[in-house]
């Protein structure tokens, strides 16, 4: 007989990861799909179908490689801002908008003109960007005639959820980044979806991530899941930080990616000023895939840097333990790289390259000690500091992240999204009583702070 395993299903904006988890926290499998998009002459889009596809094609992935056991709960978590709209009947109306598409720039310039740049930015939480849902809405109602039969808009995870038999939800997190949720009241916010075209009812019922939703009523390559509960895991970047243990009031999670995003998790509400001068900063606010928590998430181009750098100096992935060891023995010349603000690296002629990563590794964390001291500054000091993803692997960047920051955890996963859905996902069928009870990714380079919510 099988094991019982936990599954996460995170839908990313390159692709879509699955992974299987035992209920003490080992990853026992991963599978893989490609996100589907098509360039048009609008933008980037796919469909709901495809969406729906590409998230079965991963789990199957993943329960083939253990087919003789089965899983007990499935947690999704996706990439925001992008959705699904359904009429009555639940059938898709109109494409699937990319969140990074812009083509409703004239939308936002109307948006700030009709309800305000700070208006907005404080009541929601949110940049003045072309990037939440509301304008999209407003493209598609504008440009898409059948998105004006709209009755019911899914987020990707609760489309995918709702494909495996859950029910039609909205979770708390994604909501957070339409563009229509007021983020004091936990409701939408009348003005704004009157302005983008939404009818009433347009999001549904509100959960916190980690809520049973239902169980899943599938067959064929994806047999294993029948019956499992289903719950939506949130916004792939919290269910990440939720993946490595970053659970705590205070505690932030730094994910070493191409674009390092740093998710702080706060007490909620804020003072609007505080709001106001975070999304000035590029910063988001908004309700976490944790009950009664806040999520701070800013970023900054720190692995897209790094990764020029590297290229620039002709180094590959196996050639960068050597370029780490140099950069760890140079003195600081900060001189012999210049960055642009749009991430352009410029190299001194003949330099050393140990003094160029040196300098890189520096160069990058000091924009993330930049960051932290904005949200430090709205939300109080840092706690517990967790670091994962791809450039963890660079030795030199995790001395100058130690020097700069001082302690640090880093927490070794497959895929911290994926397995963030898969711990809510269990906590959402009992297998854990409460967040503390989640086990956490390893090793850790010191021991875990008792920070965690209750």
């Amino acid at each position: 007989m099988g094991r019982e395993l936990l599954a996460g299903v995170d839908v990313g904006t390159t692709s879509v990861k699955a992974l299987l988890l035992t209920a003490e926290g080992a990853e026992v499998a991963v599978g893989h799909a490609a996100t589907p998009w098509t360039i048009t002459g609008s933008g980037a889009e796919t469909s709901a179908e495809s969406i729906l596809d590409a998230a079965r094609r991963a789990l199957a992935d993943a329960l083939a490689q253990v087919p003789d056991d089965r899983v007990t709960a499935v947690g999704i978590a996706s990439m925001a801002e992008a959705g699904v709209l359904v009429g009555p009947d639940d059938v898709p109306l109109a494409p699937v908008i990319a969140w990074h598409d812009h083509r409703d720039e004239a939308e936002l310039e109307d948006l700030v003109a009709h309800l305000g740049a700070g208006t907005f930015s404080v009541r929601t939480g949110l940049p003045v960007w072309t990037q939440w849902s509301l304008t999209k809405h407003r493209w598609l109602v504008d440009h898409v005639p059948a998105a004006r039969g709209a009755t019911r808009r899914y987020n990707i995870a609760e489309w995918v959820a709702r494909g495996l038999g859950g029910d039609p939800v909205t979770e708390l997190s994604l909501a957070s980044r339409t563009g229509w949720l007021d983020l004091s009241t936990q409701q939408p916010w009348g003005e704004a979806m009157a302005w983008s075209g939404a009818p009433e009812g347009l999001l549904g019922d509100l959960v916190v991530a980690g809520t049973p939703i239902g169980t899943a009523g599938t067959r064929g390559d994806l047999r294993a899941v029948d019956g499992a509960t289903l719950t939506i895991a949130g916004h792939d970047h919290q269910a990440a930080a939720v993946g490595v243990g970053s659970n705590g009031a205070g505690d932030e999670f730094d994910s070493c990616g191409t674009a390092e995003a740093f998710v702080r998790t706060v007490a909620p509400h804020l003072p609007s000023d505080a709001i106001a001068t975070l999304t000035h900063a590029g910063v988001t606010v908004g309700w976490h895939v944790l009950k009664d928590r806040w999520c701070l998430l800013g970023a900054t181009q720190g692995g897209l840097v790094l990764g020029r750098v590297q290229a620039a100096l002709g180094v590959d992935r196996s050639g960068l333990a050597a370029l780490d060891a140099a950069a760890l023995a140079a003195a600081d010349n900060p001189e012999v790289l210049q960055i642009s603000s749009d991430a352009v690296v410029t190299i001194a002629p003949g330099a050393d390259p140990g003094q160029v990563w040196r300098a890189a590794t520096r160069a990058v964390t000091a924009q993330a000690q930049e960051l932290g001291e904005i949200l430090d500054r709205a939300s109080g000091p840092r706690r517990d500091l967790v670091v994962a993803g791809g450039w963890t692997h660079s030795t030199a960047l995790m001395a100058a992240k130690r020097d700069a920051f001082g302690a640090l955890r880093t927490a070794t996963t497959k895929e911290a999204g994926a397995r963030g859905a898969a711990l809510l996902a269990g906590l959402a069928a009992g297998t854990y009583s409460s967040y503390t009870d989640l086990p956490t990714a390893g090793p850790t380079s010191n021991p875990q702070k008792e920070t965690q919510l209750p």
